[in-house]
């Protein structure tokens, strides 16, 4: 598996903010969102070609049972199952970070943190040539995300980045028709900078006040900044 990092830090999104976690960040991704926030391990993929042995060595150096195995997108590295199965084997609690593309499986997994991609996710004209129609072809896959949602506990994370998107939103959870607990949903505001992230958490807080959403903040960037390992 290419493994771009492995990490402690502090849980910054999610139902589990706040709560210390080893993070394995695989390398490579299947989308390429415009403002993804670890293009090394998606747009150019870097990193260490390591066996699930070798990752869960590197994870038992910590102490910590939450383990989130994240990316790029996770589902599509080779030896994810093998490496989930062996976590759950040691106790640990495994959050699956992934935009709900790639069919679960039966992977072993705690909590399914489902990231649906919305058309703000664009990669735009920087994308290298054919990866915009291949984005958008597959950044949205409602019968996976219910594979997932049938499966696992999980919580549904949206990265919104201004108001029109809550219609799309919507439009997505009446597709899935499934019975979708309001706490469950989770709007985020997407950006890696303080101010930009404070704006847009003061209006997505008020419509998550008013609909009814969770509302998730990014603890990591206000503890940390944008920075790699955290």
């Amino acid at each position: 598996m290419l493994i771009s990092e492995i990490f402690q830090s502090i849980q910054g999104e999610g139902q589990l903010a706040g709560v210390p976690s080893v993070f394995v960040r695989t390398s490579g991704c299947n989308l390429r969102c415009g403002w993804c926030d670890t293009p090394y391990a998606s747009w150019d993929p870097e990193g260490e070609d390591l066996s699930p042995k070798a990752i869960l060595a590197e994870v038992r150096k910590f102490t910590t049972r939450h383990v989130v195995l994240t990316g790029g997108e996770p589902m599509v590295a080779g030896g994810l199952s093998e490496l989930a199965s062996a976590l759950r084997a040691e106790g640990r609690h495994i959050t699956i970070e992934t935009a709900a593309t790639v069919p679960p499986a039966r992977i072993a997994c705690d909590l399914a943190s489902l990231s649906p991609k919305l058309r703000n996710s664009d990669p735009g004209a920087a994308a290298p040539p054919g990866w915009r129609e291949r984005h958008e072809a597959r950044r949205l896959r409602p019968g996976i995300i219910r594979e997932w949602v049938d499966s696992y506990p999980y919580q549904l994370k949206f990265v919104v980045a201004k108001e029109e998107d809550l219609e799309e939103i919507r439009q997505l959870l009446k597709a899935l028709d499934r019975d979708i607990p309001s706490e469950n949903v989770l709007l985020m505001p997407e950006g890696v900078d303080p101010a930009v992230l404070k704006t847009r958490s003061e209006w997505l807080a008020g419509i998550c006040l008013e609909q009814g959403y969770r509302f998730t903040p990014r603890l990591h960037i206000e503890l940390f900044g944008n920075t790699r390992g955290t």
